[in-house]
This record gives C-alpha cells, sequence and structure tokens, in this order.
C-alpha cells in the first residue's frame, strides 16, 4: 500500500493537503476521502487525419458505440508535457564514444548537437491521454436502500486503510475498467491501467507541472488488450 500523504507526529496535514481529495493509493486505485474510488486509464493516441474515409467513419461509429455503451459517468483528462529528450541525447554521446569511425563520429556529434539545438528553441510537448474511471459504494448493486443512503458514510467506514469492502469495490472497478479497454480497442486505441507508482507519478507532476518534463509512464503500444495502432 502507498500512501500520499506523509505521516507526521502530530496527525495534522500541511496547508495545502486538505485541499487534495486523495486519501490514499494502493493496488492502482485512488481512494478518495470520500471512501470513492478512481482508476486512471492511460490511453494511446492514432492521427486520425491520415486514416481514409473509411477507416474515420468506422472509427467515428465504434466511438459513439463506446460512449453509448456506458452507464457510468468517465473523466477523460489530457496532459501536455514538455518532450524529455535528454535520454536520446545521452544514447548518441554514447554512439560517439564508440564510433571507430571518425566520419561517422564526427555525423554523429554534429546531429546530436542540431536535435539539443532544436528542442532548445523549440518547445516540443508530448500529449498523453487518459480516462479516469469511478465507483463509489452507493453504486453497489447488491446494498439496500438504506445502505445507498448512507453511501458515503458506509464507503469511508468500510474501504479505508482495512477497509473489510475494498476488494469487493475493487473488483467492481475493475470491471469498469475492462470495458473501457475492450470498447476503445475496437476503436483501434490500446489502453491500460496504471499502477500504484504510476498514478503517484502522475498525480505529483499535475500538482507540481514546473518540476518536471515528459517521461513515458507506460510503454502503450505494447499492452495486448486491443488492436494495435
Amino acid at each position: 500500500m502507498e500512501l500520499l500523504k506523509p505521516k507526521n507526529k502530530g496527525g495534522s496535514t500541511s496547508g495545502t493537503q486538505k485541499y487534495v481529495e486523495v486519501d490514499e493509493i494502493r493496488d492502482g486505485v485512488i481512494v478518495l476521502k470520500s471512501g470513492a474510488l478512481r482508476a486512471v486509464v492511460l490511453v494511446s493516441s492514432l492521427n486520425f487525419d491520415l486514416k481514409s474515409t473509411e477507416e474515420q467513419d468506422a472509427i467515428i461509429n465504434q466511438y459513439q458505440q463506446f460512449l453509448n455503451s456506458l452507464d457510468f459517468p468517465v473523466q477523460i483528462v489530457i496532459s501536455s508535457r514538455r518532450f524529455n529528450i535528454e535520454p536520446y541525447l545521452d544514447l548518441l554521446e554514447k554512439e560517439v564514444k564508440q564510433q571507430e569511425n571518425e566520419l561517422l563520429r564526427f555525423q554523429i556529434s554534429e546531429y546530436k548537437s542540431f536535435i539539443k539545438n532544436l528542442t532548445e528553441v523549440s518547445n516540443i510537448m508530448s500529449k498523453y491521454f487518459y480516462v479516469v474511471v469511478p465507483f463509489s459504494s452507493s453504486e453497489d448493486e447488491q446494498g439496500g436502500f438504506i445502505d445507498k443512503i448512507l453511501g458515503t458514510f458506509r464507503s469511508k467506514q468500510s474501504v479505508g486503510a482495512h477497509g473489510v469492502l475494498f476488494e469487493t469495490y475493487k473488483a467492481q472497478l475493475f470491471q469498469r475498467v475492462n470495458h473501457i479497454a475492450t470498447a476503445l480497442g475496437a476503436a483501434g486505441v490500446n489502453a491500460v491501467p496504471l499502477g500504484t507508482e504510476e498514478i503517484i507519478e502522475l498525480l505529483y507532476n499535475s500538482y507540481n507541472p514546473s518540476l518536471y518534463t515528459a517521461a513515458v509512464i507506460k510503454n502503450v503500444e505494447d499492452i495486448e488488450l486491443g488492436p494495435s495502432k
């Protein structure tokens, strides 16, 4: 289990943390202070303009079917990040040092300088797409009328750090996640849920946008939940 909030002896939270609705993150699930759960799905992109007219129509129809199949709310989030070119520059530097041919070494060095200068003068951004999937105890189909009325209170008590219903609600949450992955896969878009560490990184970067550059959280192109692009 990973906690987003640090422990302190006084038991009080910092001034900014009291405005964050996240209570903890564990097993790839965000637990809100209300007891509601959230999963975050990373979604790949596709170049719609390069598709033929028939392919575009098929994608639109599949996306319409995806939206019509939802019987629960979702949130679509787009995150823009400055592209981090440092790993690629490091790779080129290694190639320069290992290259024995003087001409090739010079060409690689010049290419590295060109790429570095290009990224310095241009604000190259990468976009990441996410679908946030919710679940709360008030949606539990097995709960009775009183349970639904007291859903928020019940959720806080039963989904907390040692809540007995966490696994049950988590299973229902990931049923929704699997549905979204399958439906988007039919439209040619890959989707994969983020793990605990990846969610923490995403939230930290979201609350500290000036402290990070782009880092690929997960290679969505390698997953097999849907057809590749």
